[in-house]
């Protein structure tokens, strides 16, 4: 982040820069801190000349713009990380929640005994967690297919990082479901020996971080209203619960080969739903007909789950998600970045997105007609 000297100190060449587009001005007076850094920098490498009479040139209120812009930003970015960091806890360069899970925890995850027939969901927040473990779950219970059996997906599949309830995984049956944020480097160390099965499912970057801003936004603890020009800033530098999103992605798919593991994209399943269900059922070794695919196909539809409550998670308490404030399942699209994002974020975006991941061959779909989703 620019430190308000140095920003201070830079206002003279800065102005002078932005006085050759006289137009500019005042859009300069919106942008985040990220393409702040960026302007600087272009001044740093193209003006060496600084007219000391710059500053009495502008006037009471372009100073005032300029200074005040700052400090909001700068205000907004370290009232946020004040409440981020009373409630979380940095293990191995990932955010942890505090409130339900312990550097101790973390750590034990690593010795977790693995069977073979261990089937483990991975994913970044907000990049459909709560969707796959619907199909698993379907997929794995029959119970949970025709109705029978009230579980909510939460207990079928539970957190191995977050084990709010205690369970003892050494009596589950298998085949076990486990569910989980970890980077690749963090999950049980039997995992990474090829052992047991990993499911992982990304987004496209932009919707998962459009996703997870009205996701915290139901936080109440944090006790803060946010902009989306203050999350971006936290989501592009990792400082988020479950770190950064660009080395998540990169570390599991640099490292797939030390893994039995599937990668699926939030989108492919969003386009062609069944064929989806078909891959995920082919890879965990499990045969179901015609008809009971058809049954996990409707029965994980985003507007079945949402209306599901052993999927949609409004079991949580309030004070843990504020259900006020929004709803953990909310569109399910692909594409709503485009909703929100301005134009001048989402090139930025492109920028630092280009620079961290463009040497993988990772293609995403951006945006998705709904009428040509499944």
């Amino acid at each position: 982040m620019v430190e308000q000297r140095e920003c201070i100190g830079m206002f003279h060449s800065l102005y002078a820069y932005l006085r050759q587009y006289p137009d500019k001005f005042i859009a300069f007076c919106h942008l985040s801190v990220t393409m702040l850094d960026e302007l600087l920098k272009v001044v740093r490498a193209g003006i060496t000349h600084r007219d000391t009479n710059m500053h009495d040139s502008m006037s009471a209120e372009e100073r005032l713009l300029v200074t005040l812009r700052f400090e909001k930003v700068t205000m907004d970015l370290d009232a946020l990380e004040e409440a981020f960091n009373a409630l979380s806890f940095k293990h191995k360069g990932i955010y942890f929640e505090s409130r339900h899970t312990s550097p101790e925890e973390v750590e034990a995850v690593e010795d977790m005994k693995i069977r073979d027939s261990d089937v483990f969901l991975n994913t970044y927040p907000k990049s459909g967690t709560v969707w796959t473990q619907q199909i698993l779950s379907l997929i794995f219970n029959e119970g949970h297919r025709n109705g029978t059996e009230h579980v909510d997906t939460r207990l079928r599949m539970p957190w191995i990082e977050y084990d709010i309830h205690k369970f003892d995984f050494i009596s589950r049956p298998s085949p076990r479901l486990f569910t989980s944020h970890l980077p690749y480097y963090l999950m049980p160390s039997d995992v990474r020996f090829r052992m047991g099965k990993i499911i992982y499912v990304y987004r496209n970057p932009k919707d998962a971080m459009v996703s997870y801003y009205h996701f915290y936004k139901m936080n109440p603890d944090l006790k803060y209203e946010i902009n989306l020009e203050t999350f971006m800033e936290l989501f592009i530098s990792g400082r988020v619960f479950g770190g950064s999103w660009f080395d998540h992605v990169r570390g599991w798919y640099t490292h797939k080969e030390d893994f039995n593991i599937l990668f699926m994209t939030y989108e492919e399943m969003k386009k062609d739903l069944r064929s989806a269900v078909l891959k995920i059922c082919k890879f965990v070794g499990i045969s179901l007909d015609e008809k009971t695919i058809d049954i996990v196909v409707e029965k994980a539809t985003f507007k079945n789950m949402k209306h599901d409550p052993l999927s949609n998670y409004t079991f949580i308490p309030n004070d843990i998600l504020d259900k006020s404030k929004g709803e953990f399942l909310r569109k399910g699209i692909v594409g709503d970045w485009k909703n929100i994002m301005t134009v001048a974020q989402s090139e930025m975006f492109d920028k630092v997105y280009k620079e961290k991941m463009g040497d993988l061959p990772i293609n995403f779909l951006w945006d998705l007609k709904e009428e040509d989703a499944s």
